[in-house]
């Protein structure tokens, strides 16, 4: 993504002007703008689907709800045969929300481990949770406010990872799980890339030991730790699911 100013251009202004006046939608095509760019490189478990043996992923967007939030556009490419690279993509000449408009940002990426969503477990494993006993038989240190609800602990310390990330688990919250399906072949369509409003939230949970360490400045806007000034239907966030067998299948938009 090319460098520019921080904070809305002039003509990102008069697009939103357009908008108060009730003229949302502009004459003519909508440049898609990008969100991500991924090389398999830096990120070693990301994987195209089917085998294709591209190496990197891009993703862009609709600046503009369809119906309920960008439409997104996912294209696997090989690196090596990328060329003509323009030093400016080109901008839409209007947008619906200033958040629709990403804030460049360098990637840190980061290997974690996280396990499935409560409600995703047998339950068996969640009756497991549940225990307060058996949490203090690990012999570690306990916040004892989870103490009336042990499961929150699992979901809060080692369940779902938040903030941007390729693959993983499924994050849940709007919903309760539900099957996300190919329309083409019917296979259980995975994680690809969670595109998420913030990367931790206002305690701190899950923020990298380095930030911690040396804080990054406050930035502007709610919540913290928005480093691409996104925002997604109210703070919540877009998860991409893929088709395991082909590329060419079409691929799946949840907001949770």
């Amino acid at each position: 993504m090319a460098n520019r100013p921080s904070g809305p251009t002039p003509e990102e202004l008069a697009a939103e002007e357009r908008i108060k006046a009730g003229r949302p939608w502009p004459e003519g095509p909508v440049a898609l703008l990008p969100v991500a760019q991924l090389y398999v490189r830096d990120v070693p478990l990301l994987r195209p689907p089917g085998q294709s043996g591209a190496d990197l992923l891009q993703v862009l967007w609709c600046p503009f709800d369809h119906p309920e939030h960008p439409a997104t556009a996912v294209f696997w490419r090989s690196a090596a045969t990328v060329s003509d690279l323009l030093a400016v993509p080109p901008e839409p000449p209007a947008i619906q929300f200033s958040t629709y408009l990403p804030e460049p940002c360098r990637l840190a990426p980061e290997r974690v481990t996280e396990y499935p969503h409560y409600l995703e477990l047998s339950g068996e494993l969640r009756e497991q949770l549940g225990d307060w006993g058996s949490w203090q038989a690990a012999g570690q240190a306990l916040d004892t406010s989870y103490e009336v609800a042990p499961e929150e602990l699992y979901m809060d310390m080692l369940s779902i990872a938040p903030g941007w990330k390729a693959g993983g688990w499924t994050r849940w919250g709007l919903t309760d799980p539900t099957p996300r399906t190919c329309s083409a072949c019917g296979a259980e369509a995975v994680p690809l890339l969670t595109i998420a409003t913030t990367e931790w939230d206002a305690d701190g949970d899950w923020e990298p030991e380095e930030d911690q360490a040396d804080p990054v400045p406050v930035l502007p806007g709610d919540p913290p730790a928005n480093f691409t000034m996104i925002d997604l239907a109210r703070g919540y966030d877009l998860q991409l699911h893929v088709c395991p067998v082909s590329p060419d299948h079409p691929h799946i938009e949840l907001i949770q």
